[in-house]
């Protein structure tokens, strides 16, 4: 609930597509170039470890990381997968990394019920499940 509510993050690691609030929450494909290179920098340390999987909050992040995963070097589906909540792709090329996307949980989302508290937990529980493979 707060940043001082005890949680952790553990096995886990956050980064964004675009790093900066722009206007009417809306991300230009300027902004988005400008913070590839740190999400690229980002994604191919992880990749060096144990990366199994990546959930995608939101169409824009599911747009970015399909380009970003073929920039890295892996094979990725052909046509790319749709966007939808909860939709999985898994990329053997990758060891089994698996895609998810997920509704993202702004407030515009959140407050209308597009997505609720119970489909994220669905939907980070699928991650944490398919992590523990």
């Amino acid at each position: 609930v707060t940043a001082g509510d005890g949680q952790r993050l553990v096995g886990a690691r956050m980064t964004a597509a675009v790093r900066c609030a722009p206007p009417e929450n809306k991300p230009t494909t300027g902004e988005r170039d400008s913070c590839a290179p740190w999400l690229a920098a980002e994604l191919a340390q992880l990749l060096g470890e144990e990366l199994r999987v990546i959930v995608c909050l939101g169409q824009f992040a599911w747009q970015v990381i399909w380009a970003q995963l073929a920039a890295a070097g892996l094979t990725v589906p052909r046509p790319r997968p749709a966007f939808g909540h909860a939709v999985e792709a898994e990329l053997p090329s990758a060891g089994g990394l698996l895609v998810l996307g997920c509704y993202h949980p702004s407030q515009q989302n959140t407050f209308t019920g597009r997505v609720t508290s119970a489909m994220l937990d669905a939907v980070f529980a699928r991650a944490r499940e398919h992590a523990r493979l």
